[in-house]
């Protein structure tokens, strides 16, 4: 399409365009409720026979806006917020997945998304078999099962820093007849559009770049619109059979494979469980878009010279960044994400746990937070904090030693933080 706006743009000026007289930043609509002139016209939206708002527990104007600008951001057809990146990844499972199903993951996933699948969701009935991101296509065929609903990755890694192989994970999962869903949180739209290689299912934790400041906490899901859920009926009743909570509506007749997923989490699971996110955060996460293509640059820049500082260091035993030549990962990153992947990158320190702490506490410049991806540096010992629910045998499997240090550059002068790296190394 000749006038398709790019990314930059679209950071910018997507998902929201006044009209004449109209506000030029997007509104706050902090209401719960929505005023209707007769109750027929609100029967039709509690029936989805027409589209608008009731209650902000369910969708809120606000919210649509930012929705509808990451989802142009990743190229799909429709797209939702959540209150957090958990609230996000447990709506695209539990989407397609219910009690007696199975899923495929990669083993090198966020802790507490890990948590969430192989604990919480275990309870409710839903089975996981976490796999390696570097499993050849042969031992993902391995991991289905004849109840296997779906498959499920990180564009890259938190915090083992790994690249997954979107294009090989995908065309597996649809041999299999069931979608890929992937949590593009690290890379963003701005590096990564995972539909374009395959994915059917997008999800963030807005908390991270695309927020950028550390203000809100958010999630969002965005579907590709691309994966045909009739034709596999028989794996996804949710979605091909009468809902009787919604009248008996069929969501993948009335909405087709472009807004069946999205309008199925929306309007049963965001109904029920309530994870909602607040319009005056929906306004902070839309404020960090509009910078997102500007402040990934400068993440990726600051990376990469973080990086090779460590990777020439005596100190350090190893360094995980794929925009590394001699990184384990160099060719997928090449691959997917050509313009760079981002500002955080993990290492060991030579030595043991307790050389891991005396070097996080020599740290002057980068802080010792539970949150990544930020304007401003931070670090973290995820043995000892995100992951310390992990056996030493998962966190193997997650490439999660115990000295590992997850390190996240933030956008200030590169040579500070490198300074400050070499002053806290020279402690140990």
């Amino acid at each position: 399409m000749a006038n398709k706006k790019r990314i930059e743009t679209v950071c910018v000026q997507g998902g929201y365009t006044p009209k004449n007289g109209e506000p030029r930043q997007i509104p706050i609509y902090q209401s719960t409720t929505f005023k209707y002139d007769t109750s027929e016209d609100m029967g039709k939206l509690f029936d989805l026979e027409a589209s608008g708002y009731f209650y902000t527990r369910l969708q809120n104007p606000t919210n649509d806006y930012v929705a509808a600008k990451l989802c142009e951001l990743e190229g799909g057809s429709a797209a939702m917020l959540t209150s957090s990146g958990q609230a996000a990844n447990f709506y695209s499972i539990f989407n397609v997945a219910n009690c007696g199903d199975h899923v495929i993951s990669s083993s090198a996933i966020y802790g507490g998304t890990f948590n969430l699948f192989a604990v919480t969701m275990k309870k409710m009935g839903i089975d996981f078999t976490f796999i390696s991101p570097d499993s050849t296509e042969e031992e993902i065929n391995a991991a289905f099962r004849p109840n296997t609903k779906a498959v499920f990755g990180e564009t890259i890694a938190n915090p083992a820093c790994s690249v997954l192989d979107i294009e090989l994970f995908a065309r597996v999962a649809h041999e299999h007849g069931v979608p890929f869903i992937i949590d593009n949180t690290f890379a963003t739209p701005v590096n990564c559009r995972p539909i374009e290689w395959g994915a059917d299912i997008v999800t963030h934790s807005t908390t991270k770049y695309i927020d950028g400041h550390g203000v809100s906490v958010g999630g969002a899901i965005i579907d590709a619109g691309k994966f045909d859920w009739k034709a596999h009926a028989d794996k996804f009743p949710g979605l091909t059979t009468p809902d009787d909570s919604y009248h008996g509506i069929v969501y993948a007749d009335k909405f087709g494979k472009e807004g069946a997923f999205i309008t199925k989490a929306t309007a049963q699971l965001m109904r029920d469980f309530g994870s909602i996110q607040s319009p005056q955060h929906a306004f902070y996460i839309n404020l960090g878009l509009e910078s997102l293509h500007v402040r990934m640059k400068r993440h990726c820049e600051n990376g990469l010279a973080v990086a090779e500082f460590l990777n020439n260091h005596d100190k350090i035993e190893w360094v995980r960044y794929c925009g590394l030549k001699n990184d384990k990962y160099y060719e997928l990153g090449q691959k997917y994400l050509s313009n760079g992947s981002c500002g955080v990158l993990s290492f060991s320190v030579k030595g043991d746990r307790k050389t891991a702490e005396k070097f996080m506490k020599s740290l002057k410049v980068a802080a010792i937070e539970t949150h990544v991806a930020d304007a401003r540096t931070c670090c973290l010992h995820p043995a000892n904090a995100t992951h310390r629910q992990m056996t030493d045998a998962q966190l193997e499997a997650a490439g999660i030693p115990p000295t590992l240090i997850r390190y996240s550059c933030g956008i200030e002068n590169a040579q500070d933080l490198i300074d400050d790296l070499k002053q806290a190394l020279d402690q140990i």
